[in-house]
């Protein structure tokens, strides 16, 4: 199964947020993944298929061996589903 890691710089209420949203959207798509939050720091050491987070937050993390998907609105829930359906 595929992972979904959502990051934030705090990985506290945003990312929660965030993870609940992706939640929505996988279920709504059809979509099977796993899904889990977390800070920008602790992200670097986690494996994922997918990182998503704020466009500002998530270009920190990609090093050219990350699938990051940065959101301009992290509430924004045709812009998720749209990152889904181009990675999962």
């Amino acid at each position: 199964m595929k992972k979904i890691l959502v990051v934030c710089g705090n990985g506290l209420g945003s990312s929660f947020i965030v993870e609940m949203n992706v939640k929505k959207a996988l279920e709504e798509l059809g979509l099977k993944a796993e899904v889990d939050h977390t800070d920008l720091s602790t992200s670097k050491n986690e494996q994922a298929d997918l990182y998503i987070g704020a466009a500002d937050i998530i270009d920190q993390l990609n090093d050219g061996t990350r699938n990051v998907a940065g959101l301009n609105n992290l509430l924004d829930q045709e812009a998720i589903k749209d990152v889904l359906r181009q990675h999962i």
